[in-house]
């Protein structure tokens, strides 16, 4: 009873494809065999029937080419029987040549020359290597004329139109040397001339050969004597008759799994799909959350199968479209807790410095046990000013960040004087650096469209970041420009040299380019993420420019007033 037990049961689905298969695979190899052999014989005859009509048309292709040689050889002839001497005969050759697109050479022999030829005849066609054709004809003086022709020549006129068939196609010359090929191969070359008969009937189409799927036929011309041989390879065999035979065998197959597969279908749908499902709790479980159940559906698919596939994916995209908001979410907070370390550091960094000169300058001047002079506290005064400016720009720009990324600037856009607003950028940052500044705009500039105060804070920035990060005792130049209706604004100064790959990434937020210029000199890194937010509100553009001869450039363009 145990053993009964441990025997393998097979499931219903494999029963019955068991049992298709017994059913029919003896009727379908029967009917394979039968029909085989009827399309064998068929496709044998077709093979046969079109070697010998292509040995027919290639004899005739060549009686065409003989007779279109013969008759301009004749011409030849005839004129070289009226030019008596032999200067005035190579003369005319020369000029033969040159005009005539069939004839490469030409030669006149002496009936007696043995060692150059063997043939004799009044016209004949024989090869002297794989590359020309040699035509014969006698003259009546014992004397004779050979045409050399390009062999390519020949094989285009005799094969034009078998140019893109498989068979191998051979041309002999009265001794079987081989005139011209079509798909040549030695080898099969060797066993066609080899099986070839002796004793060959004249101006016929013939079958030879003892290979039945792969026939021979000749075709031997007497004028001018030749023979013609039409192999059918090996090749043309398996694409003929194999590849039917293939075909008829899978066709059946094909039949007969047809008949498994549709008796069977219903059977192995329920089971199918009850994969799916399992497949899909599976990589739900294991966090995959786009996972889909894709049902093999149609009129047989019950309805509770279908019924739960939709609920599972319907589950499935709320548990994907959650866990995704939770993604997105904690990328936010990635981004505002690195925005957040950011401010807090560029705020406690950049803060101190002018906190701790108000703090210290302030103390001084509270100070009662010293007295200090009236300069002494003009001076200290200036300091606190400077710095609270300087905090109150840092606070500035930092409350302009929200409204730029969120696309809020409220700007309004009026005619500016260009030259106005540059000098008054001019006025608030060159108290604080002692450099030399160049302007260059040309008189009675038009008026462009901007936000004056914007571009005024556009102006400083750029400026102040060219007295920072330039070479001492270098100067700066401001050079104003117009392209069409458009403003250009050029500020140039001499500093290193920055890679282009960096040079882009100086407009982000916080960022400062590591090198000693910046490591000696304080800055939020804001400066220019500003600058280009303003820009582009403003309708402009900016580009950052360095080259290696140490300039460096910053452009920005701007609308014009129409």
């Amino acid at each position: 009873m145990t053993k009964f037990r441990d025997v393998k049961r097979l499931k219903i689905v494999e029963q019955i494809i068991l049992v298709l298969l017994f059913a029919v695979i003896i009727p379908t190899t029967i009917c394979a065999v039968i029909i085989n052999n009827i399309n064998q014989h068929a496709v044998r005859n077709e093979l046969q029937y079109s070697a010998m009509s292509i040995a027919e048309s290639i004899a005739s292709n060549i009686e065409t080419f003989s007779r279109s040689g013969e008759d301009e050889m004749n011409q030849i002839v005839l004129a070289l029987k009226h030019i008596k001497g032999d200067y005035e005969k190579n003369v005319y050759i020369k000029d033969l040549l040159i005009n005539s697109d069939l004839i490469e050479s030409l030669e006149i022999i002496n009936k007696n020359d043995k060692d150059k030829y063997r043939f004799w005849d009044d016209y004949s066609l024989f090869s002297k290597d794989k590359e020309r054709i040699e035509i014969l004809k006698k003259l009546n003086d014992g004397q004779a004329i050979i045409a050399t022709v390009e062999a390519n020549v020949f094989e285009d006129q005799v094969f034009n139109i078998y140019k893109k068939d498989d068979r191998q196609i051979y041309i002999l010359n009265k001794d079987n040397e081989l005139l011209a090929a079509h798909n040549y191969n030695k080898k099969d070359f060797e066993r066609v001339t080899y099986a070839l008969p002796k004793n060959l009937k004249y101006n016929e189409a013939v079958i030879f050969g003892k290979v039945k799927n792969q026939p021979l036929a000749y075709f031997k011309l007497k004028k001018p004597e030749a023979t013609i041989i039409v192999n059918t390879t090996h090749h043309i065999t398996k694409t003929t008759i194999n590849t039917a035979r293939y075909k008829i065998m899978m066709a059946l197959l094909v039949s007969a799994f047809f008949i498994i597969f549709v008796v069977g279908i219903y059977t192995s749908y329920l089971y199918i799909n009850i994969r799916q499902l399992f497949k899909g709790i599976i990589a739900l479980s294991k966090g995959n959350y786009k996972r889909k159940v894709r049902l093999l559906s149609n009129v047989f698919t019950p309805y509770e199968t279908v019924f739960l596939a939709m609920e599972f994916n319907k589950m499935a995209d709320e548990i994907n479209n959650t866990y995704r908001q939770l993604k997105h979410s904690n990328k936010e907070l990635k981004k505002l807790d690195e925005f957040r370390s950011n401010l807090i550091d560029t705020v406690s960094h950049e803060f101190r410095t002018p906190l701790t000169s108000i703090k210290g300058y302030t103390s001084r001047l509270l100070r009662q046990d010293i007295e200090l002079d009236e300069e002494t506290k003009q001076k200290s005064l200036k300091i606190i000013k400077n710095q609270a400016e300087r905090l109150s720009r840092m606070v500035e720009d930092l409350l302009v960040i929200p409204d730029i990324e969120g696309a809020k600037l409220n700007l309004i856009l009026e005619n500016v004087n260009l030259s106005d607003s540059l000098n008054d950028a001019l006025l608030s940052t060159k108290h604080k650096y002692d450099r030399e500044v160049n302007v260059s705009i040309p008189n009675d500039f038009p008026d462009i469209v901007a936000d004056s105060d914007r571009l005024e804070q556009v102006f400083i920035n750029i400026l102040e970041n060219a007295y920072k990060y330039s070479y001492p005792d270098t100067p700066i130049n401001v050079e104003v420009s117009q392209e069409k209706s458009t403003a250009v604004i050029k500020f140039s100064n001499s500093s290193d040299y920055i890679p282009t790959e960096k040079l882009n990434k100086l407009f982000g937020k916080f960022i400062r380019i590591d090198d000693k210029t910046t490591r000696t000199t304080r800055g939020t890194g804001l400066g220019l993420f500003i600058v280009k937010g303003l820009v582009k509100a403003m309708n402009g553009s900016i580009e950052l420019e360095s080259y290696k001869d140490n300039k460096f450039v910053v452009v920005i363009k701007l609308p014009i007033c129409s």
